[in-house]
């Protein structure tokens, strides 16, 4: 008599990577809008934020390449153990109101944060091939929705205790800290996704490291990954361009903080929960329903041309709210959809030996376009608050520029 096939056991490894993420998320943009309240008293309070945004974005030149190859050698359950670890400590920082300790929040948080290197890699591993795009999107939905639930839960903690301002930065933080702690049991607990590892050598660790703060030898590594995957180098030029221009994300908060809009803890809280709300629905049913049936080069040349005046545009709103949130609204219709497809035809180009490596890379020239960035915008805004947005919109018309490049390309 045959014998009954065992029900397949559900595998929750997928739901677990993105309960990680989503967490990681909410207490990044729920400390996003105190962090002004750290420089307050300091002249130029702007460039200090950039400078602190530049540390952490920097950070990643060297972490995510190792992290990467780390996670290729022994798994991606140990990396994101040790990131939520990092980011715990780094939350803690937070606690003291100081400005040194700003700095030392945003240089360990930024050395963690190379761990999208390895959740990417980890939802490469588990998710078939046709499931590919879906998975990748909704990793980007999940992160929308964190920064829904981040601001939301600051703004509430905010309004329903009543926190005068000088101590919301600190009930702001002792929140995060709570948080960060979670995603450490939550890390633990996760399922291997890359089996088997090899392990990686100790001279070889040596040889990332070095490689990973020269900049030179981390595009010679990625033209050599070019050659063994065909297109990857031109995905990485385009996304190094959308790098530059979403560096808006994290220049946002100076101009809402110290331009005319004079935005305040909870303003920031309630427009980043109105983008993260919105990103969240248009992403969900865009890379579920519509990446996989589209030509994905295409989209990204339609996508950045229309978002291009759109961030322009940001630097003229003055005072009225009312022009903001609509060109936030036509922003989750456009350029906010660009990095997901990126990120599908990239791991498209990866295999389960390199996965780690070239994610790795890619974040590593990211974190160098992000510092890049970071100092132009900078500089920009100590001449004007409303430049830097004129910049943020040129590098998204050179995505549309190299996107339809490719398509001609293509076409021959």
């Amino acid at each position: 008599m045959p014998q009954p096939h065992p029900r397949p056991t559900r595998d929750f490894r997928l739901p677990h990577i993105y309960a990680i993420i989503l967490i990681d998320v909410i207490v990044g943009s729920a400390v996003g809008p105190i962090l002004p309240e750290f420089v307050k008293g300091l002249q130029r309070p702007q460039l200090w934020l950039a400078i602190g945004t530049a540390l952490f974005l920097g950070m990643q030149l060297f972490s995510a390449p190792l992290l990467g190859k780390l996670s290729d050698g022994y798994g991606r359950r140990p990396i994101f153990i040790i990131s939520a670890i990092g980011t715990f400590l780094a939350n803690c920082f937070l606690l003291p109101v100081r400005v040194g300790f700003y700095f030392a929040n945003r240089i360990s948080d930024g050395t963690t944060n190379g761990m999208y290197a390895t959740v990417r890699s980890a939802i490469t591993d588990i998710s078939p091939k046709d499931q590919l795009f879906k998975n990748l999107g909704i990793e980007g939905a999940i992160i929308s929705l964190g920064f829904v639930i981040g601001p939301a839960v600051s703004g509430l903690l905010l309004t329903t205790f009543d926190v005068v301002q000088g101590d919301q930065a600190k009930v702001i933080a002792i929140m995060a800290v709570s948080l960060s702690s979670l995603n450490m049991i939550l890390s633990w607990t996760l399922r291997e996704t890359h089996p088997n590892p090899p392990g990686v050598a100790r001279s070889v660790l040596k040889t990332e490291l070095i490689q990973s703060l020269n900049a030179q030898r981390l595009w010679g590594r990625l033209t050599s990954k070019d050659k063994q995957h065909v297109g990857l180098k031109q995905l990485v030029i385009m996304q190094l361009a959308l790098t530059f221009s979403v560096g808006y994300y994290n220049y946002f908060v100076v101009f809402a903080s110290f331009g005319k809009l004079q935005m305040d803890a909870k303003d920031l809280s309630y427009f980043f929960m109105y983008f993260g709300a919105l990103s969240v629905v248009i992403s969900y049913v865009f890379y579920t329903y519509i990446a996989d049936r589209i030509n994905q080069q295409r989209a990204i040349f339609w996508l950045a041309l229309v978002g291009t005046p759109v961030l322009g545009s940001y630097g003229l709103v003055g005072t009225s709210m009312v022009w903001l949130y609509i060109l936030i609204t036509i922003d989750c219709l456009t350029l906010s959809l660009i990095q997901g497809l990126i990120e599908g035809l990239m791991a498209q180009r990866t295999t389960d030996e390199d996965r780690g490596e070239v994610f790795g890379i890619n974040q590593a020239l990211q974190g160098l376009a992000s510092f890049t960035t970071t100092l132009v915008f900078g500089a920009l805004s100590l001449l004007d608050l409303r430049l830097p947005f004129a910049w943020f919109g040129a590098c998204l018309a050179v995505v549309a520029w190299l996107a339809n490049q490719e398509l001609r390309r293509m076409s021959n």
